[in-house]
């Protein structure tokens, strides 16, 4: 199993649709990944977790799931790095491969010490720009393979095609 641990804001500061969306509404940044990681986990098949920090915001962690992509608000006074190490102990074991997708150079480098696989947001975006590709290549591959639903047949044909499939003589 593969589990991809993603720091929200990381990529929301990071990746040129997000950034635009954020300048806008910060809420309407964070739909938007989701989304697209909703769609990332649909194709790849893997376990996603987004992170966001609430550092700034009182109260207790709250956790939710959106389209099979679990979402992770920090706690009060919790930084979304401290979360995403927890979480790395949380699910890494033998048979879990865990990557956190961070730019964050010095959590990569703590991510890494405790066995997980780091991958910056670039190559995420790049991934998800990939996958979209991929897609649109399989469906135009599919629409070519599909089989041709309707055969041609003049008005008498069809009108006793019609009369027989009612019973009628």
């Amino acid at each position: 199993m593969i589990v991809l641990i993603v720091d929200g804001y990381n990529m929301i500061g990071d990746w040129p649709v997000l950034k635009e969306l954020k300048e806008k509404s910060l809420e309407e940044a964070r739909a938007k990944l989701v989304e697209l990681m909703a769609e990332y986990q649909a194709y790849m098949g893997y376990r996603i977790i987004v992170v966001f920090d609430a550092y700034n915001v009182h109260g207790p962690e709250s956790r939710e799931t959106f389209k099979k992509i679990q979402l992770v608000y920090t706690k009060e006074n919790e930084t979304a790095d401290e979360r995403i190490e927890k979480l790395i102990k949380e699910v890494k074991n033998v048979k879990t491969k865990v990557y956190v997708a961070t730019s964050d150079f010095q959590e990569q480098w703590t991510v890494f010490s405790q066995g997980a696989l780091r991958k910056s947001a670039r190559e995420l975006f790049l991934e998800i720009q990939r996958m979209k590709k991929d897609i649109q290549i399989d469906l135009k591959n599919n629409q070519k393979l599909a089989p041709k639903h309707k055969i041609s047949f003049d008005q008498d044909i069809r009108s006793k095609l019609e009369k027989m499939r009612r019973g009628r003589k």
